[in-house]
């Protein structure tokens, strides 16, 4: 029954090796910064300058190793590259959790933050292998008719897991200690290896024959002019390079808006992110139903202009309750426009060159948050700081004033994305069946 609802016994086990190392990754990212906040930094003033630096080290190797990723991705069987990657994260992680179980002044704290920034950009540099690997392997084992319902599965298993793991961290790191809270993540790259054992994939024989390969600066021009040469996929790109960016003026800002705009304390701020998670768990499962009546493009773009219209309503509530609801609804579309991106690539791409796309498009939208935290800060600090002014007989404010006009420019962006995508759901534009290897165990 169960491998009923989750497609075939190979997606199902990608999907159980998914929500283990999901949580796992949620517990490792709050502990490191709790770590580092409440521990290492603790009471010192460049503890928000140490905590930036996790990011830093989460954003460099993404933005740098994608690409490259991409191409070796495509040489390589892509089930053995997400073996091998999680074993390196399980001895990676592995080997920093003996770091907070020596006796303490062993190693000085600089040495100690240096080896955790290290750590986080050896483990997210072999992340850039696993996860476009993993897409490739889902665009084997699953038909192209069932990838819509994979990817909604998926996205709402990581929005299950994003409720879950934050929770989990606090508890694990001030009860058990430091070390055992990393010794749990670590576990959880063991635990995703067995269930990724058990997938198996389409040989040469029913699948592709890898050609010579020409140089890795060839292949990589090679991903980049599908990219650059697909109407859909620049539509893709464009479209979702500028929703990241306002979900990111939105995220770095919210927390002032809680306490500024919906006259909260900053302690109910959490509840938002519940909310929020609530919400994408509905999107993500709505999102199958809606791609097969509607059409997967339309879902995108519909969910692309909801989104924007949803975020400059949630600007303009000035109580908690309206802004929690807002929040969730706000969710919804947004998970269901994320779904649906997965399938569309799927179909538009040629299959030897899925984790070049893939590397390239996961950077660039990346790079939006990066921007949109920047922006973010100069924006609420400098240009609109202390905004109070009245238009229409409507007050705007600083945050209210950054919320409605990333909504209107994420509505706008779901627009274009409604014209350039035009037509793509029709027949002609079905998934390439002919090419696609099918599952070996459906």
């Amino acid at each position: 029954m169960l491998t009923r609802l989750l497609i075939n016994r190979s997606y199902a086990r990608l999907w159980a090796a998914g929500v283990i190392s999901w949580v796992g990754d949620y517990v490792f990212d709050v502990t490191v910064i709790l770590w580092i906040s409440t521990i290492l930094a603790a009471d010192q003033p460049w503890a928000p300058a140490a905590v930036g630096g996790v990011l830093a080290a989460v954003v460099v190797p993404t933005v740098l190793i994608s690409p490259i990723a991409g191409v070796y991705v495509d040489r390589w069987d892509n089930r053995r590259t997400m073996l091998g990657s999680d074993l390196l994260r399980m001895g990676l992680i592995g080997a920093l959790a003996l770091l907070p179980l020596l006796p303490e002044g062993t190693v000085p704290v600089g040495a100690t933050l240096a080896v955790v920034y290290a750590t986080v950009f050896v483990s997210t540099a072999i992340s850039r292998f696993f996860t476009p690997a993993r897409f490739a392997v889902v665009a084997d084992v699953v038909e192209p008719d069932q990838r819509a319902k994979a990817s909604g599965i998926g996205q709402a298993s990581m929005a299950i897991a994003g409720i879950v793991g934050p929770p989990l961290a606090a508890p694990l790191l001030f009860g058990v200690g430091v070390g055992w809270a990393l010794l749990i993540n670590a576990a959880s790259f063991f635990v995703s290896f067995l269930f990724l054992y058990g997938v198996r994939t389409p040989g040469p024989e029913a699948g592709r024959q890898v050609p010579q390969r020409p140089g890795l600066w060839s292949e990589l021009r090679a991903g980049l002019a599908v990219v650059g040469g697909s109407r859909i996929l620049v539509a893709l790109l464009v479209s979702a390079m500028v929703a990241n960016f306002g979900a990111y003026l939105l995220n770095t800002l919210n927390v002032f808006f809680v306490t500024d705009n919906l006259g909260a304390s900053a302690q109910m701020y959490g509840f938002l992110g519940t909310a929020f998670g609530v919400g994408a768990v509905a999107g993500a499962a709505l999102s199958g139903v809606a791609a097969q009546r509607v059409g997967l493009a339309r879902t995108y773009w519909v969910g692309l202009i909801a989104t924007g219209v949803v975020m400059a309503v949630y600007a303009r509530s000035t109580t908690f309750a309206a802004g929690l609801l807002l929040l969730l609804v706000l969710a919804v579309p947004l998970a269901a426009m994320n779904t649906v991106v997965a399938p569309i690539v799927m179909r538009s791409v040629p299959r030897d060159l899925l984790g070049r796309v893939f590397g390239l498009v996961q950077p660039a939208v990346q790079l939006m948050s990066v921007i949109a935290i920047g922006v973010a800060g100069w924006l609420s600090s400098s240009l609109l700081r202390d905004l109070d002014v009245e238009v229409a007989g409507v007050r705007f404010g600083t945050y209210d004033t950054i919320f409605v006009a990333a909504g209107v420019l994420i509505a706008a962006c779901g627009t274009y994305a409604w014209i350039a995508l035009r037509g793509s759901d029709a027949p002609a534009a079905a998934e390439r069946t002919d090419a696609e290897p099918k599952p070996v165990d459906a």
